[in-house]
């Protein structure tokens, strides 16, 4: 019965994480798919390169939340299940990877940053403060939010280890730190090039494609209908 019952909270905690926060509250706004434009991740940072301030607050915030939530409802439910640490950990851990792979948008998801913040606001508060702490300073002194991800990502498990030592808290977020920085090795090559964008940077407007030249359209029908007449000439 412990068994059925994590797996069950490890699958619910992936659906929650499936649900694309910056595609829905997008489509509920009118605004471009996230996909379609700027870097092609759903997430905050790039629905806030389509101009709208409010859109990427709400998708940040909601992103969190499917992070927060499910670890949080876990540990309220740990007593009655008879759940360990372990189990905790691997619901943070799904919800995370459903951000990722979600399997409501045919799994082409997000990088993940604001999700594990939920989760680790949920499963160590000091820790999600510090990280936090992190990523804001380096956003704020490079403009870049994928540095900032990345040098979070990098901080975290090393700084959960070191201030309470060896957990399954610590496994998960390991986990979660080295998809985080996979996830972003488009970004690391940016960098590197010095062709990434910076935070608040709107995508260059996709461009329409270009229109029927029409005398060109006028000038094939013509020399067609010349060669019909001079088939026929012939014959």
């Amino acid at each position: 019965m412990q068994i059925l019952s994590s797996l069950l909270a490890v699958v619910a905690a992936y659906l929650i994480g499936s649900l694309s926060f910056a595609v829905i509250v997008s489509r509920l706004m009118g605004l471009s798919d996230p996909r379609s434009y700027g870097s092609g991740n759903p997430g905050a940072t790039n629905v806030l390169r389509s101009g709208n301030k409010k859109a990427a607050i709400l998708t940040l915030l909601f992103d969190a939340l499917k992070g927060f939530f499910p670890v949080l409802a876990a540990q309220q439910l740990q007593a009655q299940f008879g759940w360990g640490e372990t189990t905790i950990g691997f619901v943070g851990l799904a919800a995370f990877l459903g951000h990722l792979w979600p399997v409501f948008f045919r799994f082409q998801g997000g990088k993940g940053v604001a999700t594990a913040i939920g989760v680790l606001l949920a499963l160590v508060p000091v820790m999600a403060g510090a990280t936090l702490l992190v990523w804001l300073a380096v956003a704020y002194l490079t403009r870049y939010s994928s540095l900032a991800a990345i040098v979070a990502a990098i901080f975290v498990p090393f700084g959960q280890l070191l201030t309470f030592g060896a957990s399954p808290a610590v496994l998960a977020i390991a986990v979660m730190s080295l998809l985080l920085v996979w996830r972003h090795d488009g970004n690391i090559r940016k960098l590197l090039a010095g062709t990434e964008s910076k935070i608040g940077q709107k995508a260059a407007p996709v461009a329409p494609p270009p229109a029927p030249d029409v005398h060109a359209h006028a000038h094939a029908h013509k020399t067609s209908h010349t060669h019909r007449h001079q088939r026929k000439g012939k014959h």
